[in-house]
């Protein structure tokens, strides 16, 4: 199927779903109504470049044919120029939608579960941990998303071992999905007398949000304890049985949380936590089976890879996979990361775009 037979057959989509949502019998289903407007919504950008290309096109074919009648050269010149901007639309327009008709991850809608946990470097790496997920939170706090610690393993020293949290927001995962791996610090530790540097990492899990529909857990499978929730130093430390721990028996995976006082909510939000690392642990056995030699390492998951070094002396952050280098660290640590994921996501895309060439 060509471009223009694909953009036609969409175009009629589109029109056909507003009929759809027109329809009196439909209207009273809410629940109808929503999927038939999210999808709508989906292809709405791809309509509104289709009709827009088309009209630069008869645009620039009427200035062609202007030029070819008309005898003044005054007329001709504004003509010609005329011509250059329609074709530098045209061209603008079509690049945009080899873009939006790229197939689309079908989680990028998805909310996330984000994981963070302190890998080589001992307090340092706990330290470093914190400042992610401070970025992280701030990152959620400047596009209007909710957070929500789910489990959180901390340290005297403020560090934070390991820490499991959501964040809710529209198109959350498209977002976020290039940050799994490998993150490097370089600084001098605050209990390092001689000023030497230290390099410590972190690693980070981009999980999308997986509902009961995407992934099916049979009761049988699943071997629930319920413990007394403790905290640091014998703060807040809970009196009753609340905190839930969830284990997969086929596959070994646990998910735990011990942040709600109700036992009903650990185990809701424990239980979440596990379908999103079933169905993490599936979609990678998807793309292994699809080719492993093609599948891009761009947001594999991959946690020993190393994806970004923060090196403080420098005030330097360096996303290795890009080969891109800020020096406003600062500002990064403080959730200021659209520089690098833009740059991530313009890569997935030229890569898409390479592969269907």
């Amino acid at each position: 199927m060509t471009m223009q037979e694909r953009l036609e057959a969409i175009e009629r989509r589109y029109d056909e779903l507003d009929s759809l949502m027109a329809d009196p019998e439909v209207s009273v289903d809410y629940a109808h109504i929503q999927v038939l407007a999210k999808e709508q919504a989906g292809i709405r950008t791809i309509v509104e470049l289709s009709r827009e290309f088309r009209n630069a096109q008869t645009q620039l074919d009427d200035v062609r044919a202007l030029i070819r009648e008309e005898s003044e050269a005054e007329m001709i010149a504004l003509a010609r120029e005329e011509e250059a901007e329609l074709q530098a639309d045209i061209e603008r327009i079509e690049a945009g939608l080899r873009i939006e008709l790229i197939p689309k991850d079908p989680n990028d809608e998805k909310n996330v579960i984000l994981e963070i946990r302190a890998g080589t470097g001992g307090d340092e790496a706990g330290l470093f941990a914190s400042d992610l997920y401070r970025m992280y939170t701030r990152f959620a706090q400047r596009n209007g998303w909710q957070t929500e610690v789910i489990d959180i393993n901390q340290t005297g020293l403020g560090a934070i071992k390991e820490i499991v949290f959501e964040l809710r927001g529209n198109g959350a995962y498209s977002r976020l999905k290039h940050e799994s791996g490998g993150h490097r610090v370089q600084r001098v530790p605050v209990t390092e007398s001689s000023g030497r540097i230290h390099t410590s990492a972190a690693t980070v899990a981009v999980l999308p949000e997986a509902e009961e529909v995407d992934i099916d857990i049979k009761p049988e499978d699943l071997d629930i304890d319920i413990f007394r929730a403790g905290g640091h130093g014998g703060q807040n430390v809970q009196k009753v049985e609340t905190a839930v721990r969830i284990t997969h028996v086929p596959t070994g995976i646990v998910a735990t949380c011990q942040d709600e006082r109700s036992q009903l909510k650990n185990r809701e939000k424990a239980m979440s936590v596990l379908r999103s690392r079933l169905f993490a642990r599936e979609i990678e056995r998807q793309h292994q089976e699809i080719s492993a030699n093609r599948r891009s390492q761009v947001g594999s998951g991959d946690r020993s890879q190393r994806v970004r070094t923060y090196n403080f002396p420098q005030g330097r952050v360096t996303d290795h996979r890009v080969n891109i280098s800020s020096y406003n660290l600062e500002s990064i640590l403080d959730g200021d990361i659209d520089q690098f994921i833009d740059a991530l996501v313009q890569q997935e895309q030229a890569e898409a775009l390479a592969g269907s060439a």
